[in-house]
């Protein structure tokens, strides 16, 4: 007998922390406050990183192992905290994924011809 379990998902909320000047940021602009469902802090970051554009979207071939994840602002803990959003304004239940806040798909362009 297989027995479905469901998922215990909680709402994130990834803040901002550095200053939009900090040399932290580089190449990569911040985003401002961005509201996810996931498993955990450490979940809420990748569900973050995983609605950005990734290079091997765009122009590299997954085998060529140049994909951009790594450099996600949403990954540093320099640039942004993530907190427990208890507030009961989002529910728990639902996809995995961002609730609420823009995540940009501009921040690679391609390098590839039309």
């Amino acid at each position: 007998m297989e027995v479905n379990v469901q998922e215990e998902l909680q709402i994130y909320r990834l803040v901002p922390i550095a200053s939009p000047d900090d040399p932290h940021w580089e190449n990569r602009p911040p985003q401002g406050e961005v509201i996810v469902r996931a498993r955990s802090t450490g979940d809420a970051r990748l569900v973050a990183n995983s609605a950005e554009l990734d290079f091997t979207d765009v122009d590299a071939l997954p085998a060529e192992g140049t994909s951009t994840d790594m450099a996600s602002p949403f990954r540093s803990e320099k640039l942004y905290t993530v907190i427990l959003d208890d507030s009961g304004k989002y529910p728990n239940a639902g996809e995995r994924g961002v609730v609420e806040g823009l995540v940009r798909v501009d921040t690679i362009v391609s390098t590839q011809l039309d």
